[in-house]
């Protein structure tokens, strides 16, 4: 049959799918599953890996018999994942050694605080491009070693694997224990704090301070391989051979989604957390505002592209959050209809530091708080002040990444679950002053790997065949007067400032 489609796997925080699209980069199909967040102890996040393996299962043979595509019929598959959520597992058999630790944990606090005792937070950023931060797998699998019972006699022995999400659905796409590829790409191995940003190899000085064998890493390839990684089993979710061909992180999957290609092109994600890139081209910038230096994506043998990365830990999981612990709305979906029923914030201010603060502040010390309650206000209020904390931490990024590139933004595009909020897009817009635009295919995290697996296998011949898919759908213009901006501005400011040093 002719190779009409790519598909990918798109596992993230909360849930996984399956797409499919075709040449035009049109979603064909797509299934979608929830999985379980496990709370063990305040501040800790954990996920079930072999209930992200079965779900991952679940959502290709969902997607494929909705669309009613034939598994011959994908020229090849990608993966995008949750970054720097950690696992380790045993080679043989393929079972976890521990749960999944999510990228939201902060149990490695204090290993990250030893470490910053010598040197400070800053001690290996110019060359891992990251700030010591509980956000990173290098101090996850440090933990893992310290605390799991026969782990490190594992790891010493070359039977234990680590990998993020990636690494861990590629070994199982392409055969887990029997001869699965134990592989990652740039960008997911860039957010481990192992790897030097300018070898894009790991770096045995940093292997060596955190404690963890190297055998235990997995091969750092393309992030679009025409190599492949490997091919899907027979007896595997497609029940026949398809190459897996593309890997990216999730935030470098949307800039490639987003077809920001260009030295000084950004886009912005609003999902769980908030997540925005700005290609830098292919020389790293070091960030002296609080961001992160990070890969955006590597193509074959082509040089690699850097990029700046401004990483907000809460925005979607804040309506989540209204949603399940204080049963405001029923849907997230309400939080907009709940937000429009006031005229402003009221004076109050959210600031959803429930695990620290991420950029361009780094203070894991700081908590959640909202700030100028008054008898006066309700919870139409409290719903609207929870969305605009999603736009003033973008405007703190984006400030970051001005000063940090010296080039202005004209325009942001966006993608992700919140960008069907028009009260949230409009206030953005506003609260920037720029045009925010939507493209018509918002799923751009899965559409980025279905690319970068395309590409590796020809189906798509080069970038330009990628640029004119992207259509604008949407864009939102500043409506807002430069003094309420300001306003408005410093008085989020003041608010950050009242959660810093609350965790002793």
């Amino acid at each position: 049959m002719t190779k009409k489609y790519v598909g990918a796997v798109d596992q993230g925080t909360t849930s996984t799918r399956f797409m499919i699209f075709d040449h035009e980069g049109k979603v064909i199909g797509s299934h979608q599953m929830e999985h379980e967040q496990i709370y063990p102890k305040p501040g800790w996040v954990e996920h079930d890996p072999m209930e992200i393996w079965a779900r991952t299962q679940d959502v290709i043979k969902g997607a494929l018999e909705k669309s009613h595509v034939d598994a011959s019929e994908l020229a090849a598959v990608g993966v995008t994942n949750q970054r720097e959520t950690t696992v380790v597992w045993n080679k043989k058999t393929g079972k976890p050694y521990y749960n999944a630790i999510v990228w939201q944990d902060t149990r490695t606090d204090k290993i990250c605080n030893e470490l910053a005792k010598d040197g400070g937070q800053d001690r290996f950023r110019t060359k891992v491009g990251l700030p010591l931060a509980t956000y990173f797998s290098g101090p996850k699998i440090k933990w893992m070693l310290e605390n799991v019972p026969g782990l490190r006699e594992d790891a010493e022995k070359g039977d234990a694997y680590f990998g993020n999400i990636d690494s861990w659905e590629i070994w199982w796409l392409t055969g887990g224990p029997n001869g699965g590829a134990h592989v990652t790409d740039v960008t997911n191995a860039s957010r481990t704090m192992l790897m030097n940003l300018e070898t894009l190899d790991w770096d045995e000085d940093m292997l060596k301070v955190m404690g963890i064998p190297r055998s235990m890493m997995p091969e750092i390839r393309p992030s679009s391989d025409p190599k492949v990684y490997g091919y899907t089993p027979k007896d595997g979710p497609f029940g026949m051979a398809i190459p897996v061909a593309g890997a990216l992180g999730d935030q470098q999957a949307a800039l490639v989604g987003q077809t920001c290609y260009s030295v000084g092109e950004a886009k912005n994600t609003y999902g769980t957390g908030c997540f925005m890139l700005l290609n830098t081209g292919t020389k790293p910038v070091q960030s002296k505002s609080g961001l992160l230096t990070t890969l955006a994506y590597k193509f074959g043998d082509a040089p690699a592209n850097y990029a700046l990365e401004g990483s907000i830990a809460i925005t979607g999981a804040l309506v989540q959050w209204l949603r399940d612990n204080l049963g405001m709305i029923s849907t997230s979906a309400e939080v907009e209809e709940l937000a429009k029923s006031v005229e402003d914030n009221g004076g109050i201010y959210f600031v959803p530091a429930f695990s620290g603060l991420f950029a361009p502040y780094w203070r894991s010390d700081a908590r959640g708080v909202i700030v100028g309650l008054t008898r006066y206000i309700n919870k139409g209020h409290i719903g609207r002040a929870a969305l605009e904390a999603t736009a003033f931490q973008t405007r703190e990024v984006l400030d970051a990444m001005n000063k940090d590139s010296g080039v202005n933004l004209k325009a942001l595009k966006v993608d992700g679950g919140m960008v069907y909020n028009e009260l949230l897009m409009q206030f953005q817009a506003d609260i920037l002053g720029v045009p925010v635009v939507r493209p018509q295919v918002a799923e751009t995290t899965a559409l980025g790997a279905s690319y970068a697996a395309g590409l590796a296998v020809g189906f798509w011949n080069n970038l330009d065949d990628l640029r004119t898919n992207w259509q604008i759908a949407h864009t939102w213009k500043p409506k807002m007067g430069d003094e309420e901006r300001d306003r408005l501005y410093k008085g989020w400011l003041k608010a950050v400032e009242r959660t810093f040093n609350w965790v002793e």
